[in-house]
């Protein structure tokens, strides 16, 4: 049952429990702020603490309070926890580091933090190790530090495991409208989905966009992309971790498990919440979905005074997942009338500069690029420094994109190429316009492809498969391949032989050509253990006699090969079962041509990720070839699925898998079911 945040998040009466530096801050930061209510410091000697009274106890404040800012050591959390509780005080931020995610250096790490939730029993407790939580809509500042944010009537949320991090996207000077800032630090007892929830339930705020470092409870997020659905309001997330060095910061940081980056990416695709890479994305999608909500489509159109920002959109463009379609006969003929005939006529489109100035030419320019089937467009628009410069024709660009979007009824956005290009002020006043202003382009754009993702209507997920592997230990390779032949994969036609001598006459059994297999050895092509396309008895004997094994495995000789595929299931602590498919064979490392998905995967989704791989063309008939039996991948994806959902294992692959014009078989499998 989700505790109810709404007494910690949104309070009425704040208690300060310590009296050093980041206690007095957080008085501070509250009268800063404008905070209306009570706040009682509490100190067992000090009479009073920055110029408030202040109480010996908890017991003797005048009333539980709705928040709490704990700002003493570790040890002494543990029993203010208790107190608070105990007095039924709405929730607590805990301030103190050397909890769980100090378990590398500190042996009671894990047991402190154990204490800590068992001390606060029912009491919602954010941390430990955060700097708590800004409330720019009721003037609330449970936070030690400076931040560089206003109180605003609505906004966005947002929410990180780290304190730094936070501090500077409040300092963000592109006109976002902040609702709230939570940090949440170990997550102990309440985590980042929990938080999420209880800022999306207020009807304030917009968005919410994550800074993740670590998935510590599918089934609560989600729970969280499922409240987010039923509201109606966009998630955006940055989830690190994708290098070693990553992962190692994250738990020596938040002790999360930060789980493989593939899993990751698959998981926050399934639940529907967008992804970008960095944070200038991320605040970025955030001014675009406040503004404008998800996209209707990405089909996107560009308008700026010069060839050379309309060559830069292209560009930039290029490989994102955004649309430039091309001018319709209704453009061309609106533009015509509006530009004259100079201007050549394209989208992205460079409208010249000899209408700059013209307020009516510049709105009817605007208005004929923006017809009904777009899901954007925007206008490259850099302002002056205005304190060298003036900048009161750039007002006329405004009202014209202005009055392009109430006529078209498409959002629209003005975009500033360089982030330094667009004011703070002048981006303030476009929000309030409802046109969203971008700060860089290259990040705009990763905004609007999260924005047109978003607006895509995607079924409700199936819970995720969760079960840990039973067992220990690797099936060898026929092993494996009866395994899975169980569940629908098909295999080669094959026999195992104990000396080279049976190898030569299983092979003449199964029919040439044959391929032959050393068993025991790891890595069987890097030790030459492998040996294809073998046409007689003797061939097979004499292969079999230079391998160095005491076992073989000889098998048909699959012929007919369009392409090779790698199919594989591997657990991943932090996200489930991440089910991968991939280039196969020796291109596996080459091309590094994979897509990720969790389990259980439909179908359609399953056909969708093959279709994004480099090597899709290969599947469909490249250059004339024909194309491979799609249906047999996939009801051998399908069966893969299967096995792991029946027998859980760390990890499952077939690689590679041969896929022919009439089915597809597996060359080679391997199952782990644990370590040993």
């Amino acid at each position: 049952m989700p505790r109810d945040l709404a007494r910690l998040l949104q309070p009425r009466s704040l208690a300060i429990i310590g009296g050093g530096a980041w206690c007095t801050n957080v008085i501070d930061q509250c009268r800063k702020i404008g905070f209306q209510g009570d706040i009682w410091p509490v100190h067992p000697t000090r009479g009073n603490v920055n110029g408030l009274p202040a109480f010996a106890s908890i017991d003797t404040l005048p009333d539980a309070p709705d928040a709490c800012f704990i700002g003493v050591n570790r040890h002494t959390t543990l029993e203010v926890v208790a107190a608070l509780s105990a007095r039924g005080a709405g929730g607590a931020i805990c301030f103190a580091s050397g909890f769980a995610e100090a378990t590398a250096e500190s042996a009671d790490g894990s047991s402190l933090e154990a204490a800590l939730l068992r001390a606060a029993a029912d009491m919602p407790i954010i941390g430990p190790n955060c700097y708590g939580f800004l409330n720019y809509l009721d003037g609330a500042a449970l936070w030690p530090d400076q931040h560089g944010g206003v109180p605003r009537q609505t906004g966005v949320a947002l929410i990180t495991q780290s304190s730094n991090i936070a501090i500077n996207l409040t300092m963000q000077k592109r006109g976002l409208p902040i609702a709230y800032v939570v940090t949440a630090g170990n997550q102990a007892q309440t985590g980042l989905a929990e938080i999420g929830i209880a800022l999306l339930d207020d009807p304030r705020v917009s968005a919410l966009g994550l800074h993740i470092e670590g998935i510590g409870n599918i089934r609560a997020l989600e729970a969280l992309a499922a409240r987010a659905r039923a509201l109606g309001k966009p998630i955006v997330a940055l989830k690190v971790g994708k290098s070693d060095h990553a992962q190692t910061a994250t738990i020596s940081h938040t002790a999360s498990l930060a789980g493989s980056d593939a899993g990751a990416r698959a998981l926050l695709s399934r639940l529907g919440i967008g992804q970008v890479d960095s944070l200038p994305a991320l605040l970025e999608s955030l001014k675009l979905l406040h503004v404008a909500g998800p996209l209707a489509s990405d089909r996107i159109a560009s308008m700026s005074c010069s060839g050379g920002e309309a060559s830069l959109v292209a560009d930039t463009a290029h490989g994102k997942g955004v649309t430039l379609p091309a001018l319709d006969p209704t453009q061309r003929t609106s533009l015509r009338k509006a530009l004259g005939p100079m201007v050549a006529l394209a989208n992205p489109l460079d409208y010249h500069t000899y209408i700059w100035g013209d307020r009516q030419a510049m709105t009817e320019t605007f208005t004929a690029m923006m017809c009904a089937d777009l899901g954007f467009g925007f206008v490259v628009l850099d302002f002056p420094r205005p304190d060298r410069c003036t900048a009161e024709a750039w007002d006329l660009v405004i009202d014209a994109v202005e009055s392009a979007r109430d006529t078209s009824g498409v959002p629209m956005g003005i975009l500033a190429s360089l982030p330094e290009t667009m004011p703070e002020e002048v981006a303030e006043r476009l929000v309030g316009m409802g046109i969203v202003p971008f700060s860089g382009l290259d990040h705009a754009l990763d905004a609007i492809e999260v924005a047109a993702l978003l607006g895509q209507n995607q079924p409700v997920p199936e819970p995720l498969f969760q079960a840990e592997p039973i067992g220990a230990g690797t099936l060898s390779e026929a092993e494996a391949k009866e395994a899975l032949a169980h569940h629908g994969v098909r295999i080669p036609q094959a026999h195992r032989a104990q000396t080279p001598a049976e190898a030569a006459r299983r092979a003449l059994e199964i029919g040439f050509p044959v391929v032959l297999k050393g068993e025991g050895i790891a890595h069987k092509s890097e030790a030459g253990a492998v040996k294809l396309n073998l046409t007689s008895e003797d061939a097979v004997l004499k292969a079999a006699q230079t391998m160095g094994s005491d076992s073989f495995l000889v098998e048909e000789m699959v012929t007919g090969g369009i392409a090779e595929l790698l199919i594989g299931v591997t657990h991943d602590p932090a996200h489930g079962y991440v089910l991968t498919v991939a280039a196969g064979g020796i291109l596996t490392e080459l091309m590094s041509d994979s897509q990720s998905l969790l389990v259980p995967a439909q179908r359609t989704d399953i056909h969708a990720a093959l279709m994004r791989l480099k090597i899709a063309p290969l599947l469909t008939g490249y250059r004339g070839a024909p194309a491979c039996n799609m249906d047999a991948v996939l009801d051998t994806v399908m069966a893969v699925q299967a096995h792991v959902m029946d027998a859980p294992a760390a990890e499952i692959e077939i690689n590679p898998l041969i896929v022919t014009p009439d089915g597809a078989v597996a060359a080679d499998a391997l199952i782990r079911i644990g370590d040993i």
